[in-house]
């Protein structure tokens, strides 16, 4: 089943529900900033574990304590969909008293 663009209105509704994410152009995006390389490298591999069970990847950076993460749904024409906000969803759940840098 083909999956639909979301409109800016249906986006910014869903961004309130999701603190420090945000619409970049045709992104969605959140950094996190964590203890030590250590951490955001942990991070890392379990961003990339949801992403395998969702079978829906972000552009996912790795910083000496942060992660980056942009992600817009290619099969959209690169508009952010339902399936990128899950993917948001899921990953604040990984660290959810971590603040946006």
């Amino acid at each position: 089943m083909p999956v639909e663009p979301l409109s800016h209105k249906e986006i910014e509704d869903r961004l309130a529900e999701l603190p420090g994410w945000s619409f970049d152009g045709d992104h969605l995006t959140r950094s996190y900033r964590l203890g030590s390389h250590f951490a955001a490298t942990a991070m890392v591999v379990h961003i990339a574990q949801v992403q395998e069970e969702l079978d829906h990847h972000s552009d996912l950076t790795l910083g000496y304590n942060t992660v980056s993460l942009s992600v817009n749904t290619h099969s959209a024409g690169g508009a952010v969909t339902e399936k990128d906000f899950e993917l948001a969803r899921r990953v604040q759940e990984l660290a959810p008293g971590h603040g946006a840098s």
